[in-house]
């Protein structure tokens, strides 16, 4: 993401213009929004904490989608299911490093379970690949869900909020949602659902997907 400029504001402003010490201070506050790319900066540190939590527990998602497609394609990928998966975790690739980016522009640490995310999720992607196509489309199902979920929390949040100030995170989160339900049509469309235990897996998995929203937000 590269910072925007802002050339007019330079040419235009004088302190003649502002009336204000209020006036001041939104001018400032605009002019250092402008470094931050797609996430403005923050006004308190509350918000702070909220854009760095929210920023945090998304790229550990990512983090873990990654993984989970790497495991199966350590299982699956010179079968005729590869390229499928393949194009899944392509796609999860350009989302990681999307956060990367993000998260190094406002100096978010990432959260201290990266190495958890990375064995767990590896070993989720391979054991249900294990199962065969079905299985590892139910695992794509479940967790492409529990994501997209996340993220309409995300954007409702962010909308009741202030919509035009979030105006290109959202935009980010809405188009990283969508690719995310698209995975999940994707396994519903390659038999996720005739997978034995389908329902049992779907769950368990979404059980540990909500458990690590949680602690990434924390940790």
């Amino acid at each position: 993401v590269t910072p925007h400029s802002s050339p007019s504001f330079f040419t235009s402003f004088t302190f003649s213009d502002v009336e204000n010490v209020n006036e001041v201070v939104n001018l400032f506050h605009n002019l250092f929004a402008c470094a931050y790319g797609v996430v403005p900066a923050p006004r308190d540190g509350e918000e702070k904490e909220m854009m760095h939590r929210m920023l945090r527990v998304d790229h550990a998602g990512e983090y873990g989608a990654n993984r989970i497609y790497a495991g199966q394609m350590a299982v699956l990928g010179r079968s005729r299911t590869g390229p499928l998966i393949q194009q899944m975790w392509d796609q999860e690739k350009k989302h990681l490093s999307k956060f990367n980016e993000i998260l190094a522009e406002n100096r978010v640490r990432p959260t201290a379970l990266l190495p958890l995310w990375n064995l767990s999720g590896f070993v989720l992607g391979a054991s249900t690949a294990l199962l065969g196509k079905e299985g590892a489309m139910a695992c794509t199902v479940a967790v492409e869900e529990s994501i997209s979920e996340h993220y309409n929390s995300q954007i409702r949040a962010l909308m009741e909020s202030d919509p035009e100030r979030y105006t290109e995170l959202l935009q980010v989160i809405k188009e990283f949602r969508d690719d995310e339900m698209d995975h999940h049509d994707t396994g519903l469309e390659h038999d996720a659902e005739s997978l034995p235990g389908y329902w049992l897996l779907k769950n368990a998995i979404q059980l540990g997907c909500k458990a690590a929203i949680y602690v990434s937000q924390r940790v």
